[in-house]
Formats: structure tokens, sequence, C-alpha cells
């Protein structure tokens, strides 16, 4: 069993590097194309990953939309839809909220584990709330999905959340799609909101979807396994593998790459 998922992150971006606007509404930046397209991507996935601040703003149902992929999931033995997943550090999230529906599909909350009885409490019987560690430990998080059966793991936002993946080398893909529009508001989120300097991996602490502190800071221990990358890598180096259109949008598929020593 791998110790983690393969993990894809997926987003789309305004021309000017934006993945929304600063309004209360979402910004849907895909058009009819590429979203058939990020359908496919989720139905080929066993879990979807969005952080709680999504789940609050967006509310997305986060299934797979075509018939005919649901149908072919079911034929696999697969659920129709992958798995959702989130995570939260102190639990604000509606048990009404779509991610919750109870459409026999497993949803997955994972919280600190000072905070996940009071999390337990909360959603009651809409999702399986896991405890994983205190901060919340992104590494820890892959390796009890990876223990779950998890081997396609999709994270599909936020911006902090993807940014963060990106920030802690535990990204094997990034799928990002560009649109023909420019946002042109330096209030708006871009793919490393909340990511004060994701190279510098030595001495840094990012925020979580909901605003908890999540330290990556690489342990004092180099012997204990961090999901960073190594001594002597570069993080966040991407290899482009693939280039291609859905509709108007350009989709660009990116590789971790891991840099030479020195």
């Amino acid at each position: 069993m791998a110790s983690r998922p393969y993990v894809l992150l997926s987003a789309a971006m305004s021309a000017d590097g934006y993945l929304d606007d600063a309004t209360d509404r979402r910004l849907i930046l895909s058009d009819a194309a590429d979203l058939d397209r990020v359908d496919g991507v989720r139905a080929g996935s066993d879990a979807i990953l969005v952080g709680g601040r999504t789940i609050r703003r967006d509310n997305p149902r986060l299934r797979v939309r075509s018939a005919a992929r649901r149908e072919d999931r079911l034929r696999r033995g697969q659920p129709a839809s992958p798995a959702r997943v989130t995570l939260t550090a102190g639990g604000g999230l509606d048990p009404a909220a779509r991610f919750f529906a109870g459409d026999g599909i497993d949803k997955l909350v994972y919280t600190p584990a000072g905070a996940a009885s009071g999390v337990r409490e909360r959603l009651g019987a809409a999702a399986t709330v896991i405890g994983c560690g205190d901060p919340l430990s992104l590494p820890r998080m892959l390796a009890d999905l990876a223990g779950r059966g998890i081997g396609v793991l999709m994270v599909e936002g936020g911006a902090i959340v993807l940014g963060q993946f990106l920030a802690a080398g535990l990204a094997d893909e990034l799928q990002l799609a560009i649109a023909p529009l420019r946002v042109a508001d330096e209030a708006a989120p871009r793919l490393l909101s909340g990511v004060a300097d994701p190279a510098a991996l030595g001495n840094l602490s990012t925020l979580d979807d909901l605003g908890t502190l999540t330290d990556l800071r690489a342990p004092a221990d180099p012997g204990r396994a961090s999901g960073l990358p190594g001594p002597g890598r570069r993080p966040g180096e991407l290899r482009l593998t693939e280039a291609s259109h859905a509709g108007q949008m350009v989709v660009l598929r990116y590789r971790l790459k891991e840099g030479a020593a020195g």
C-alpha cells in the first residue's frame, strides 16, 4: 500500500493570475467544455478534497455530473462519485450543506485532534470525523486516506488549501486551466494565497482554509518523516507535461519536479 494517495491539484485561473474575484459570489472561470473536462478528472479520482471555507461559501456538490461516467464507475465496482473530504479547524460546518448529502458517498472531515469530539457532536452521522494531529497535519491526513483505500486524491480548493499542498511538496500533479478573462483585483485570491514564501520550507507556517495555524516547518529530527522535500532539493518546481484546449480555456498539466541538490 502506498504511504499516501497520488495528489492531483485542479484549479482554474484568470489570464492575470486570479482564482476568483473579491466579491461574496463565486466567480466561475471555466466554460462548459472545461467543466466537462474537470468532471472527467473527478470520475477518475477516489476522493475530492475542498477546505471548510469553500463548503461554507460555495456549497459545492462535489459529485460526478455525467450520468454515463457515474454508471461507468458503478460498473467498475466504485461508488457513483468519489468520497468527499474536507479539513476544518473548529468544525464551523453546516451538516445541511450539500457536501454532507445523504447519497451513500463517504464524507470524511479532518480536524485537529483537540477539536475532533466537538466536530463529531456538531456533525453527528453526517460524516466521519478524524482527529489528525494538533495542529492538523497534511502528511498524516494523506496517510490516513491511503489507509482507507484512497489511491487518487483530487484537491479542488480553495486557494489557501491548494497553496498549502504545493508549498509542502505534497502535490504530484497540477492541472491549471487558464480563462481568457482579467480580474485585475489585488484583493482577489491567487493560487498561493496565504503562503508567505512557498520556497522557504525550512521556516514556514501557513493558515488552513478556516484560518487555523498549520505548522509546515521541517522537524527538529531530520530522520523523522515530514512530507517535505529532502535536504538540498528545491520545493515547488514543476515540469510541464501537456498543454491543451478545453473550449476557450488553455489547460496546462504539470508534474512535480524535484530540483537538483544545491
